[in-house]
């Protein structure tokens, strides 16, 4: 199943007199895409007891590697990261920036 999206512009709309013109583009996307991640991730500096008390228990916690002390915990959509009880970053696996230079990367 596709979820549409009409993305509008300030420009793009018009009046006329008494009707107004709409223009926008529509965009396909996966009805499953961010479903499970919240609207907002955990924020820097958060303490594992707020990220915890704001977003429930992990599916996954696991133990800290290398010094600093870093500490995974994976949520539904996103993983945390710790450095030792303070979020790091907070991530959504699989959304990706665009990759620029593309290019650059072939050897």
């Amino acid at each position: 199943m596709l979820i549409s999206l009409l993305a509008l512009t300030g420009a793009a709309v018009a009046a006329q007199g008494d009707r107004s013109t709409t223009r926008g583009t529509v965009v396909d996307m996966p009805a499953s895409a961010g479903a499970d991640t919240p609207d907002t991730l955990p924020r820097r500096s958060m303490t594992m007891a707020q990220v915890e008390r704001r977003y429930g228990e992990p599916r996954a916690r696991h133990g800290a590697v290398g010094e600093p002390p870093i500490t995974r915990w994976d949520y539904a959509g996103f993983s945390v990261f710790f450095e030792h009880d303070r979020v790091l970053h907070a991530v959504v696996p699989g959304d990706f920036p665009d990759i620029r230079n593309r290019d650059e990367l072939r050897q």
